[in-house]
């Protein structure tokens, strides 16, 4: 069978999945905190025929040699975590991390899930959860009779209460920062997971050591470029085109041989 086949094959295969992950970040363009994807490629084994290096005579070598790629493979996405910009909504639970660092939210089986999404609720006991439920870490309660709510910069959350001529501190958000963010595990939900390519999480107060701070009726939006993804389309449409015509060359060749020999 002719080799090239099976080249093509792995390109097709190739850009499929880069197509999926363009269509993934189309999709999020709105997704409060999205960070893109990008898929990374890589050719294959080679078969080498005529090994680089090697002596054609006594006084002389092969320049290059003779080496045959077996095609290419998507081995990873990369996840850009570029700043989006921030909006404003003027919601007092809204918070945008402008900067580097993830917000801790404790999920239902006990373990901490990160995210950049600042969209927080409060729910029946005034814990300050997410859009989903889940609470953040370190819990804030919010006290009945509030009359407004203030987070600072570094993440302290002050709150007004009726009756009370001074401001009542409820806590502190805290923030957290990994060696390698492209190494969390996306979970949905607007979530990721640490994981052993990622590093331990770094723990510490917003603005301080590197870590971003904390912006109060923002949110931080998709960093997706809609133009970047659309012209990434057809580049990605224009190489599976080029693939496809490969199996159709290789195939009109081998379709001549079984025909005139």
């Amino acid at each position: 069978m002719h080799s090239a086949l099976w080249v093509s094959k792995t390109g097709l295969s190739a850009q499929e999945k880069s197509l999926t992950t363009i269509s993934n970040n189309l999709a999020n363009v709105s997704t409060t905190g999205f960070k893109r994807d990008r898929a990374v490629f890589q050719d294959l084994l080679y078969q080498i025929q005529r090994q680089p290096g090697g002596l054609t005579s006594q006084d002389s070598q092969l320049p290059s040699g003779l080496q045959l790629g077996t095609g290419v493979r998507v081995v990873g996405t990369a996840k850009e975590f570029t700043q989006g910009s921030l909006q404003v909504t003027e919601q007092p639970l809204d918070v945008a991390v402008n900067g580097r660092g993830f917000l801790q939210i404790l999920l239902p089986d006990g373990s901490i899930a990160y995210t950049r999404d600042g969209g927080l609720q409060m729910n029946s006991n005034g814990d300050i959860v997410t859009a989903n439920g889940h609470a953040l870490q370190p819990a804030i309660t919010v006290p009945q009779n509030t009359s407004s709510i203030t987070i600072g910069t570094d993440g302290t959350v002050t709150a007004s209460i009726v009756g009370q001529a001074t401001p009542t501190t409820l806590g502190n958000i805290t923030t957290v920062d990994f060696i390698n963010p492209q190494g969390l595990e996306a979970i949905g939900n607007n979530l990721f997971r640490e994981t052993a390519a990622s590093g331990n999480p770094l723990e510490g107060t917003p603005g301080l050591d590197g870590l971003g701070t904390l912006e109060q009726g923002m949110l931080e939006s998709s960093n997706v470029e809609v133009v970047e993804e659309l012209v990434n389309m057809i580049t990605t449409q224009r190489a599976y085109e080029m693939n496809s015509k490969v199996v159709s060359t290789a195939d009109q060749m081998l379709q001549y041989i079984s025909q005139n020999l």
